[in-house]
Parts: structure tokens; sequence; C-alpha cells
């Protein structure tokens, strides 16, 4: 499980085929020695197992590669990287660690497109961001004003919601810390709804006539 606070940022080294996928190397020195093969890494939101992984000496160090499986590359951002491309990092967060953000799975829903991204204080180096993204039709349901987000790995709030289109405020240092500081309009950014509205709406699909309000619901629920 993952919190959507970015630890660091890293880059692609490399994006290949392989005879499954893809292989994707990234860079992060400055997690190295934090991981090891087999081990869970959240890549621009996206739960990736660490394989090779080159951790204190030579010119790789503290790079680690990771295998895309076809879902992977359909449903996510990942496949359309190139070298040189900047990342979001986080590594899992240890049970019973407190909880900075929301829980994150590292399960892409979709892919959403940067609309826009404005600083509020246009030449302040503490200015805050408006970041808007059009989301696909169905990932709406899931998405509430005031409800998390994850954005390329970034556990954010929507502030508003106008029909597919969602804007989130972003602080100085997400904006300075996070791959945000890159992207322009029409950057595809990877989604992923808050797992708890996923949960609830899905309750309210398949029973929908126990999730209806009624005076007598009110009234037996002390309303």
């Amino acid at each position: 499980m993952f919190t959507g606070l970015i630890e660091t940022t890293g880059t692609i080294v490399s994006m290949r085929a392989t005879a499954g996928a893809m292989r994707v190397v990234v860079a992060a020195p400055q997690l190295a020695g934090r991981w090891n093969v087999g081990d869970s890494i959240a890549v621009n939101g996206v739960c990736l197992t660490a394989l090779e992984v080159q951790l204190d000496q030579g010119p790789d160090v503290g790079t680690f590669a990771a295998d895309l499986a076809t879902e992977t590359v359909e449903r996510t951002s990942l496949s359309g990287l190139e070298p040189g491309s900047v990342v979001n990092l986080e590594l899992p967060t240890p049970a019973g660690s407190p909880m900075g953000g929301h829980v994150v799975q590292g399960h892409v829903d979709a892919t959403g497109t940067i609309v826009s991204l404005v600083a509020l204080h246009p030449g302040s180096d503490v200015s805050d961001w408006r970041l808007t993204v059009e989301v696909p039709l169905g990932m709406v349901p899931y998405i509430v004003p005031q409800g998390s987000i994850t954005i390329d790995g970034i556990s954010l709030t929507v502030a508003r919601m106008d029909g597919q289109r969602i804007e989130v405020a972003i602080i100085p240092h997400t904006y300075h810390s996070t791959n945000l500081r890159g992207l322009l309009p029409g950057s595809v950014v990877n989604l992923e709804a808050d797992v708890l509205s996923k949960y609830a709406v899905r309750q309210i699909h398949t029973n929908p006539s126990e999730w209806r309000l009624t005076p007598e619901y009110l009234l037996a629920n002390g309303y």
C-alpha cells in the first residue's frame, strides 16, 4: 500500500520491448539501498516489482528494472515515456506508520490529460498552482469535490469538478518535489480514484434497493 506522498523523483533510463510486454529501467539514486529484488515501487502511481537492482557501485548506481505487463501498457502512461522523463517514486508504507495522504493501491484506473497548470501568483517562488485535468467519463462516478484522487502517484484533493474536468490545488512543495513542474497541457497522467469510493459505488450498483433514502430508513437510523 502507498499513501500518495511522493518520496523523490527518478529518471527513465530505458524502455524496451521484451518477449512479454515491456521492460523499464529507472534511475533513483536517492532511494538506493532501500529496496531489494521483488519489492514494490510506485512509479508515477503504478505499482511495479523491482527486478534487476544496481545499488551502490558502477555507472547505473541506484537503478532498478521492472516489467510492464500488457494490462499496464494499455491502462497507464508508462509505455509512452522516453529516456530522461522524470517520474514520481514512492516506496510502500510500512505497517504501523503514520498515514499521510490517503490509501493508494498503485492500481491505475485510467489515464487523463492535463488541460492547464496555472500559477496563482506568477513570478513568485512560493506560488501555489491550479491544475486542471480531463478525466475519462467512466471515472466521473468515483470522483467527488473535496475527495481524494491520485494523479501520477500524487495524493491530491479535488477542489472543483465540472463534467469531466477536475481542478486540484497544488502547493509549492508538491510542485517543486514532483514531476508536475515538467508537465504541459496535453501531457498524459495516471489516475487512481479513491478505493473507498469505488467500493461504495460497487455496493450501490450491486444492491441498489439497500441504498434508497426513505423516511422509514431515516427514522430507523436516528435521523
